[in-house]
């Protein structure tokens, strides 16, 4: 395993821009388009050069999915209209439309979402092509699954628009497609309805990972919402499970308006911090008050959405915390049968000293028939570690082979590391998806450096 040399913030050259993912690591050269209309992308297809094109949201993605070394990045954020249809319960909007301008939007007429990942600081787009999950997905399944129709660029410049009953293989190869198919430039789909910005929430601390697991499997097909906290640095596994559901207006004793929603920024990470300051001492002090702060068992909550759902949005440019070595998320997901998995891979994590205080396990539902979609039945767990930890390499590598034979996968937007073999073992679906792709970009127009890593 290699993992670039990283770099610190975002550098400019003449007529290329440095670019990375969140990790902040694998940097690569681009010329960076910010189009205003379809039409533009469609030209800038047409004309593609040889080292291609690739769609570009907010740079949420932790390697190099968003990255086209050489070749021409769009920037997909000025293309964010939004279209409520409140009668539908669907909303209409622009690629670069971003969680958090939608939730901005909808929250306030009533509407939220279908799925959310721990961050709102995504694009539509990226949603759709990394088939992002939520801490809903034994309930509602990946992103993918409430889209209704899209469209998409093809390599040839044509807008088609793909949707599960027209183009079906098109639409599920778009779905978790990484960008690889085409550019997405609009997409429909369903949202849920809320009476209130709040969500209720139920808390359990648990002394050891297996008490962890059992509770959730116990019990988290009673919520809509289930997410574990796991303190990494501890041999027991200890854990904070947080389940909940969209709290109806009359749970609120507040006078004010129940769909009020208006997050804010509290802090800003600082431009620089030396390397070291994240290790073993200052997480595991981090880790055991995060604990302790915990009730032992709380029911009813109201935490507002952005507590509940993105805590870290709350500072801005929090990945600078790792220092200028940048991080590491290894996220993977395995069958049921496989669950000891996680208990190893914890402590294979810990012996090499790779501390995560951001450590967090969920259960998966059924898989949809998107070939390249990440999410399959099971439990999924990711950690962020600095990518400067002496052994870390080889220890991915090593639950690399254990994940693969269990019949598990990595996560395409989490991942900067692993190799093609392991995507030709875990993704049984690859040469399905590759065929389809072919057929909507025979001139391989799209491409990316994590496609070209991988073999795509």
């Amino acid at each position: 395993m290699t993992i670039t040399e990283p770099v610190s913030p975002l550098q400019r050259v003449p007529g290329e821009q440095l670019l990375t993912g969140w990790g902040r690591t694998c940097p690569s050269l681009a010329r960076v388009v910010r189009p205003s209309s379809v039409d533009e992308i469609r030209n800038l297809v047409a004309h593609a050069g040889s080292r291609g094109v690739l769609a570009r949201g907010l740079g949420r993605s932790y390697g190099d999915a968003a990255q086209d070394s050489g070749g021409v990045v769009l920037d997909m954020t000025s293309m964010a209209d939004i279209t409520l249809d409140p009668t539908a319960g669907t909303v209409t909007c622009g690629a670069g439309a971003s969680i958090d301008q939608l939730l901005r939007t909808l929250v306030p007429a009533g509407y939220f979402v279908p799925v959310t990942p721990g961050t709102r600081m995504i694009t539509v787009g990226g949603a759709i092509a990394a088939d992002v999950h939520g801490k809903n997905h034994h309930v509602d399944g990946s992103f993918g699954a409430h889209v209704q129709n899209m469209d998409v660029v093809n390599g040839a410049g044509k807008v088609v628009t793909v949707s599960p009953k027209k183009k079906p293989d098109q639409f599920w190869a778009t779905v978790g497609g990484m960008g690889l198919t085409g550019v997405v430039t609009q997409a429909t789909f369903d949202l849920i309805p809320i009476t209130s910005s709040m969500i209720a929430v139920d808390t359990d601390r648990l002394p050891d990972l297996d008490a962890v697991m059992a509770s959730m499997v116990e019990h988290d097909a009673k919520y809509r919402y289930s997410v574990a906290w796991i303190d990494s640095v501890s041999s027991s596994g200890r854990g904070i499970i947080t389940r909940g559901d969209h709290a109806p207006a009359a749970l609120l004793t507040d006078a004010g308006d129940p769909l009020a929603y208006d997050p804010k920024i509290v802090a800003t990470a600082p431009a620089f911090i030396p390397s070291g300051l994240l290790n073993k001492l200052t997480v595991r002090a981090f880790n055991e008050a995060w604990f302790r702060k915990a009730p032992k068992h709380r029911v009813g909550e109201l935490q507002p959405i952005g507590e509940f759902f993105h805590p870290l949005d709350g500072v801005q440019e929090w990945n600078r915390v790792y220092g200028p070595g940048g991080f590491v998320q290894y996220q993977f997901v395995v069958p049921d049968a496989a669950g000891y998995l996680i208990a190893y891979a914890l402590r294979r994590l810990r012996e090499v000293g790779a501390p995560s205080f951001l450590t967090v396990l969920k259960r998966f539902g059924a898989a949809n028939p998107a070939p390249l979609s990440f999410p399959q039945p099971g439990w999924t767990l990711a950690a962020d570690v600095p990518a400067r930890i002496d052994g870390l390499g080889a220890v991915l590598d090593e639950l690399d082979e254990l994940v693969a034979g269990a019949g598990g996968r990595l996560y395409f937007a989490k991942d900067s590391r692993q190799s093609s073999a392991m995507v030709l073992r875990t993704y049984p679906q690859l040469d399905q998806w590759r065929s389809v792709r072919q057929s909507m970009d025979p001139r391989a127009v799209f491409t990316s450096d994590l496609a070209r890593r991988l073999g795509l």
